[in-house]
């Protein structure tokens, strides 16, 4: 073989291992993060950084938490921008935002994060007004012009205890308002019905109590993992958050094949 009919031969060659990669890599589904109530999407930036290293790609969902149309109205305005299957994952409120975006045709499975699951009808608000006996309630503050905000005094142990101090107060400082729109919006065709589901379950959460986290996803069917932690284990134990994403997003690859 000639110089010029080598070259040739190695760029098809090339091409065709190229080609297979990229249609390889097509099987992987994206990966959309929802963040929860008092909180942003830069709170995910651990769980971020595993997933991409891990070679998925990461959109990040911020909600403005105003109500639960406009947040449903947000989230699918980005998973319109996947391309291929999609994992969805919501933490806390979030919960809610995919149960009912998570009809989407992309989205593949469903990941809650310590999160609220509702049923059809049923909202946050639905959820929270029936307690767990001798659980303590969360430290939300009367709504002030319809906006709620956890007492900053008790955000620390209520949602952020095992984080640094200096991290949980700024965290408190920087809250993000909760509309009472949001909290009181009802579920129309939950998505966890029709998709797969993974629920991690958080012993230690103060804001939203274990026995609560494991009735959602019994009643979900979900498949669960536990875990000690607090509210905010997405930041405080990223690395069990990425591990069930991606033991959802195999299950997604696994099916497409």
């Amino acid at each position: 073989m000639n110089l010029s009919k080598f070259l040739a031969a190695t760029m098809v060659g090339g091409a065709v291992i190229a080609g297979g990669a990229a249609q390889a890599a097509d099987t992987r589904p994206s990966v959309v993060l929802v963040h929860g109530a008092f909180v942003d999407g830069s709170g995910w930036k651990s769980v971020y950084d595993i997933l991409t290293h891990d070679g998925y790609k990461v959109s990040i969902v911020q909600i403005p938490t105003s109500s639960l149309s406009d947040d449903v109205a947000y989230t699918k305005r980005v998973l319109d921008k996947q391309t291929g299957p999609v994992v969805l994952v919501g933490h806390s409120y979030g919960g809610a935002v995919i149960t009912e975006a998570g009809t989407a045709d992309n989205v593949k499975a469903l990941v809650y994060i310590t999160a609220f699951a509702p049923n059809a009808g049923e909202s946050v608000q639905t959820l929270i007004s029936h307690p767990v006996p001798g659980a303590a309630p969360p430290p939300i503050l009367p709504p002030d012009n319809g906006w709620l905000l956890l007492d900053n005094a008790k955000f620390a142990a209520a949602f952020a205890a095992d984080l640094p101090p200096k991290t949980a107060q700024f965290m408190a400082d920087s809250q993000v308002p909760w509309n009472v729109a949001a909290i009181g919006g009802v579920i129309s065709t939950p998505a966890w019905k029709s998709k797969p589901d993974f629920y991690l379950v958080v012993d230690g959460d103060h804001m939203i109590p274990v026995e609560a986290q494991r009735a959602m996803a019994k009643q979900m069917n979900a498949t669960v993992t536990n875990v000690k932690g607090n509210h905010a284990i997405y930041m405080s134990n990223p690395k069990v958050v990425a591990g069930i994403i991606e033991q959802a997003a195999k299950h997604v690859e696994a099916g497409a094949k």
